[in-house]
């Protein structure tokens, strides 16, 4: 067996009247945040820490903000691309643990929505997902309620 980690990091600003979406899931607010796709920023950390595992490179390099084939895409469209880039090279998902970073709205409530749609969309286990939040205690762009960030680490199996 042929373990490997990967890390992903994700940011993005909020602007009031944008849908905002995380881990997949649309969450209530009256900001959301801005980006080519749909700039779901746990998605593209969990993205970024896959192929990272699997020296694949980064989301930018597979899905380009050039392209408009993934101008507002839903970003679980980008996951199931990036979980089929592995399953083609023999690539197992072992787990994946993500920290987010925002100040508001509170997302306690759709933790487990999130975990269940991840799983799906990567065809892992319920409890292979972990999703945890955390405020910046009011200090920096995310203090002021400015952007988003979240971080990912994978492991994979190469079989």
């Amino acid at each position: 067996m042929n373990f490997r980690v990967g890390f992903g990091f994700d940011v993005h600003q909020l602007e009031p009247g944008i849908p905002f979406f995380l881990g997949g899931v649309r969450i209530e607010h009256h900001q959301g945040a801005k980006g080519h796709s749909d700039a779901d920023v746990i998605i593209h950390a969990i993205c970024d820490a896959l192929l990272g595992a699997a020296a694949l490179g980064d989301i930018g390099k597979h899905f380009p903000d050039t392209s408009n084939e993934f101008k507002g895409i839903d970003s679980s469209i980008l996951l199931a691309k990036v979980v089929s880039i592995l399953k083609e090279k023999s690539i197992a998902i072992g787990n994946v643990d993500v920290s987010v970073v925002l100040e508001k709205p509170k997302i306690a409530p759709y933790i487990q929505a999130m975990r269940e749609k991840l799983a799906s969309v990567m065809q892992i286990d319920l409890d292979c997902v972990s999703i945890k939040a955390t405020t910046n205690e009011k200090m920096g762009f995310v203090g002021r309620e400015e952007g988003v960030a979240a971080y990912a680490v994978a492991l994979i199996n190469r079989q």
